[in-house]
């Protein structure tokens, strides 16, 4: 059979979440889930992975084990779509239709985007957790100190507070290591603040000056030189002089023309560029203009597509206003089972809204993290229930503990099977 109820595109944290909701509201609805990998990965304990805080294969199972009963596994790759005739193809099984259409196939790495990167990744002093973390943590047990550098690109990335995570867990491993007075820690940014939230960001720059950690806003990479370990930055600011007198000589820091910056590494970790796969920046279903462009084209509320009314998407490849979280695909996901079960049965979607909600877990040391929760507009949205105990604003033991044990757990066992 060719033809489903409802097909899913991507078998990761949105895809399943939704196939099982789904299932739970109506077991006869059929569905099918085109994902063609066998192993499931729980990427957010990758941070932990490359801190040496958690074993990787304790991230990885089996794909099958999560596939909701009687929902059809495709094992296959999604090649393309056409939505004016609610069809697709895939690349080795063929062409299937559908009624209506869920979108979850995530994003994927693009490190051809920025110059050198590809090169760089393959020296043993150049690492990412979005790629892999066990290298990551192999480079912090070999540092013996000099710049180490932490950065990420102009593009939209998963988990935006990850590249900050492993850099606070790798000044404190240099602290016991007995290697911090020799080591430059410095995170470099595209971005404007250390964290987009107030209350958040308030704790967050008290670490960088109690840890000494050198922070650069505005500091976008444009290019990497893997053979002389260096990493050239353009300042985007429009304040040059601001980038003039803020450059530090005594990290090797060195200013090129008006805008651009090099500076050398002994260690470097980088969230690469990302973006949306090919067969859906080629697709109909993507903004084809504009600073969306490439990414799924949805109702930020009610994350239905806004020109095909039977396709819905959430997740990465979401153009949503928000981080790109699995927190965030734990709120997304009711609000696409339910309004997509309404109107299978109504023809009208339900009430449910996205108000934009994430979570970025943000660990600030290997006993200590900071809840950082939020929706659309930069607004804090903790949990009521949590912060009357708690202050998530600060950083937390039991923050700790929910990251490293309640997290994983509620992961595989609430939220894959339709219970969270």
């Amino acid at each position: 059979m060719n033809h489903f109820q409802v097909i899913i595109i991507g078998g990761g944290t949105a895809g399943i979440t939704v196939a099982a909701q789904l299932r739970k509201k109506d077991k006869k609805i059929q569905i099918a889930i085109i994902e063609p990998s066998e192993k499931h990965y729980y990427q957010p304990a990758w941070t932990l992975v490359g801190a040496g805080a958690y074993e990787y294969n304790d991230t990885v199972r089996d794909e099958k084990k999560y596939i909701p009963k009687d929902v059809k596994w495709i094992v296959d790759y999604a090649k393309d779509i056409n939505p004016d005739n609610n069809s697709l193809n895939t690349l080795s099984s063929g062409e299937y239709t559908y009624d209506y259409l869920v979108i979850a196939p995530g994003l994927v790495m693009a490190p051809e985007l920025l110059p050198g990167l590809e090169e760089a990744l393959e020296k043993d002093n150049v690492c990412s957790n979005y790629i892999d973390p066990k290298k990551t943590w192999n480079i912090l047990q070999n540092f013996k100190g000099g710049n180490a550098i932490f950065t990420q690109p102009t593009t939209p990335i998963k988990c935006g507070g990850a590249p900050q995570k492993i850099m606070y867990l790798a000044e404190e491993y240099f602290r016991k290591s007995g290697l911090r007075e020799k080591t430059n820690v410095i995170f470099a940014t595209p971005g404007t603040v250390i964290f987009g939230v107030p209350e958040f960001a308030k704790t967050l720059n008290k670490i960088i000056i109690d840890r000494d950690i050198i922070f650069k806003t505005y500091y976008a990479p444009i290019k990497i030189d893997g053979e002389k370990q260096e990493i050239t930055f353009n300042y985007i600011n429009s304040d040059l002089q601001e980038c003039a007198r803020n450059l530090k000589p005594s990290i090797g820091e060195e200013l090129f023309g008006s805008t651009e910056i090099k500076l050398k590494y002994d260690m470097l970790h980088i969230a690469p560029p990302q973006r949306a796969p090919e067969f859906i920046r080629n697709s109909k279903v993507s903004i084809p203009e504009g600073p969306n462009k490439g990414w799924i084209d949805v109702d930020i509320n009610t994350l239905q597509h806004l020109r095909y009314k039977n396709i819905f998407s959430l997740g990465d490849v979401a153009a949503l206003p928000t981080a790109k979280t699995g927190a965030a695909i734990r709120k997304q996901a009711p609000v696409v089972s339910s309004n997509l079960y309404s109107l299978i049965k109504t023809g009208e979607l339900d009430k449910k809204s996205y108000e934009g909600y994430s979570s970025c877990p943000l660990v600030t040391g290997y006993s200590k993290m900071v809840l950082a929760e939020f929706k659309y507009n930069n607004v804090r949205d903790s949990d009521p229930i949590i912060s009357k105990v708690i202050d998530t604003t600060k950083e937390q033991y039991s923050m700790w503990l929910l990251k490293k044990y309640g997290l994983p757990f509620m992961y595989w066992e609430m939220m894959l099977k339709g219970r969270a």
